[in-house]
């Protein structure tokens, strides 16, 4: 793919219905195909509001190349070049400019990555404090954006 080759996603906002147009105007993917778009600039991937799936990323053809962790009302945040996905209940990391899996969904449980690292759990539960569900297990550790374990607690 070319560095100028890239879709935008347009809106109307009468209607509140989202989709994609090619950097000459022409409409690519149609307005409502999708629920929502969250990636303004669409050249490898983009994160789409899918209904009956979630928060997803897809490809130019339009498969689905993984699910995004929700968080705060919409998918994940990009920390530190990364953003959470799930795959089989799994927590994984995704790089936000390529949107290629970093590292493949293995962990119940995985905080943002800060300054090169993740807190991480393979045995984690989910509590809820009032309405917010919290994560609790005695097992956490940190690993690094290749996922490799560089702190156990």
């Amino acid at each position: 793919m070319k560095h100028d080759d890239y879709w935008l996603a347009f809106a109307d906002a009468e209607y509140d219905k989202y989709g994609y147009a090619d950097r000459n105007g022409k409409t690519v993917i149609p307005l409502g195909k999708y629920t929502m778009c969250f990636t303004d600039t669409f050249r490898t991937y983009a994160i789409v509001l899918k209904e009956q799936s979630g928060f997803v990323a897809i490809d130019r053809q339009e498969n689905i190349l993984y699910n995004v962790f929700p968080f705060d009302n919409g998918p994940d945040y990009v920390e530190d070049g990364l953003f959470r996905i799930i795959e089989n209940h799994k927590i994984g990391f995704a790089d936000a400019k390529t949107g290629a899996v970093i590292i493949k969904p293995q962990f119940d449980c995985a905080f943002p990555f800060e300054n090169g690292k993740a807190k991480v759990s393979t045995d984690c539960k989910s509590q809820f404090r009032g309405e917010h569900p919290i994560w609790i297990s005695e097992k956490w550790f940190y690993i690094d954006k290749s996922g490799r374990i560089i702190n156990r607690p």
